[in-house]
């Protein structure tokens, strides 16, 4: 069973109201199903209206900031654990240590730099993690046409699409993780260098 998941999201504050809306449903549900959350640590945007759900709803969330943004003083002073890391990543290093699962919900560059990773690690057969990539408004949807040209190009192996799961609700993405069983990716030298 998953007990910690980490969240990737945006940290900004002038976003649609639906953005909002959907991370604060996250942050319920992952409390109410008994998973702790990870994330970067922040006091602002979606990372906070998630994390701020999760501990009203008696979960327990943990924070992994950067020192350079620490010193910005946007950090949660309510996160049960906090990590301080040299740099941004050493921090993605951190989160993963500490995490069973991932969801990325929108965000920008940091965002889909971090989900990049994460699929790249799962391809390659580094972990087994269930990766959810919440759509949001259909946020995502231009990156998930891309991955399938990536895919029909063959940049990418046709297993790649099965890396991740793409979710349209928090309720769908948390059902996710409840059910979550990892695939038996035994990589290959095939896998990856042919179709």
């Amino acid at each position: 069973m998953i007990e910690k998941v980490c969240v990737f999201a945006s940290s900004c504050n002038f976003l649609d109201e639906i953005y909002y809306k959907e991370a604060k449903e996250l942050g319920y549900l992952l409390a109410k199903a008994n998973m702790e959350m990870v994330y970067g640590g922040s006091c602002l945007g979606l990372m906070w209206a998630c994390a701020e759900q999760v501990k009203a709803n008696k979960g327990r969330i943990t924070g992994v900031m950067p020192e350079k943004l620490k010193e910005m003083d946007v950090f949660s002073d309510y996160c049960d654990e906090f990590y301080v890391t040299p740099c941004m990543r050493s921090r993605k290093a951190k989160m993963d240590e500490l995490s069973e699962a991932l969801i990325a919900l929108p965000g920008g560059f940091g965002t889909l730099e971090e989900l990049s990773e994460m699929i790249v690690q799962k391809q390659l057969g580094y972990n087994t993690k269930a990766i959810v990539i919440l759509n949001t408004n259909g946020f995502y949807d231009k990156m998930l046409d891309f991955f399938d040209e990536i895919i029909e190009q063959n940049f990418a192996n046709k297993k790649a699409a099965k890396l991740y799961f793409v979710a349209n609700t928090p309720k769908e993405a948390v059902e996710y993780l409840q059910n979550y069983e990892p695939l038996d990716l035994s990589v290959k030298k095939e896998d990856i260098y042919a179709r």
